[in-house]
């Protein structure tokens, strides 16, 4: 058997002893050691680093997704800040520059500071070194097909739908998932419960998402659900209506189980829709379940 995927708070431990050692941090610039050398404007991922009015870097904390790339892609240096100042002042008196290598912050500006609910989530679905507690895997990612041999999550005559929002550069606010999932939640779909957006709902039936983190941004996240082979046709037709309407990028994945030959049914369906589609995760099904759960009554 085989299965085809079409389309495509473990802790961190940084660099330094001032860096976040529990995952609970967010990134905040020191002003009293930042010199504007502005190597943080374009690491960042949804372009929250900025030069102010003052001359030093500041983050737009509202398009902040607390991805921490910043802080991982430049290695921190101690030079003495207002010495750095001053010879950059003198250097530009006579139109020269001083300015360090592109992956260094002269004077670790960074530091690190906490992180309370909602901003939290932020964090979870944006930072990959960061263990997502709901799923206990770095990143906001889940098993989807790739471990359905063993979990079962999709089954013949079942199709698997992911749809992905924001991607770097772009992200995405949980009100934009919000419209999507409600409007999911009218058709004939289950969404996954092991899902990490699933978990966040307060109601399934009708794909409410917690009102507290609506206004919350995030780097990414997916939205999986099962529907039934027969009905996937008009589910991909409603995602392509919401796609023009949501605020952001939506990629979406389709997967289902193979024909003992190894044909699938799904493929002339996302064709029809006009939908590209390619060999992504394919799971060979050679796994088998080692630990049947027993049931109170089994036992």
């Amino acid at each position: 058997m085989a299965f085809l995927s079409i389309l495509g708070y473990n802790r961190c431990l940084l660099r330094t002893s001032n860096h976040c050692q529990t995952g609970d941090c967010r990134v905040i610039i020191n002003k009293d050691k930042c010199v504007g050398c502005a190597n943080c404007v374009p690491v960042c991922s949804v372009g929250a680093i900025f030069i102010g009015a003052d001359g030093l870097a500041e983050i737009n904390r509202d398009t902040c997704v607390e991805c921490h790339n910043c802080h991982r892609s430049l290695s921190p240096e101690h030079l003495p800040p207002g010495l750095t100042r001053l010879i950059r002042r003198i250097l530009k008196s006579v139109s020269l520059r001083f300015q360090p290598d592109p992956d260094v912050c002269p004077t670790d500006a960074f530091a690190p500071e906490d992180l309370e609910w909602p901003r939290i989530v932020r964090r979870a679905f944006s930072d990959p070194m960061v263990t997502h507690e709901s799923t206990g895997v770095h990143g906001r990612g889940t098993e989807e097909v790739k471990t359905n041999d063993v979990s079962g999550r999709i089954k013949h005559g079942e199709v698997g739908l992911v749809v992905e929002f924001g991607r770097p550069g772009i992200g995405t606010y949980f009100r934009d998932v919000e419209e999507v999932t409600t409007a999911l939640a009218k058709e004939k779909i289950t969404f996954e419960a092991g899902n990490p957006v699933t978990q966040l709902m307060t109601d399934k039936t009708t794909g409410q998402i917690r009102e507290d983190l609506l206004d919350e941004k995030v780097l990414s996240c997916i939205v999986e659900v099962t529907v039934k082979l027969e009905d996937t046709a008009a589910i991909l037709g409603s995602l392509k209506q919401m796609s023009k309407t949501v605020k952001t990028v939506i990629s979406i994945g389709a997967s289902t189980v193979c024909d003992k030959d190894g044909s699938d049914p799904l493929r002339d369906i996302l064709q029809n829709e006009g939908f590209g589609i390619g060999w992504a995760k394919v799971n060979l099904g050679l796994g088998r379940v080692a630990n049947r759960y027993v049931s109170a009554g089994e036992a």
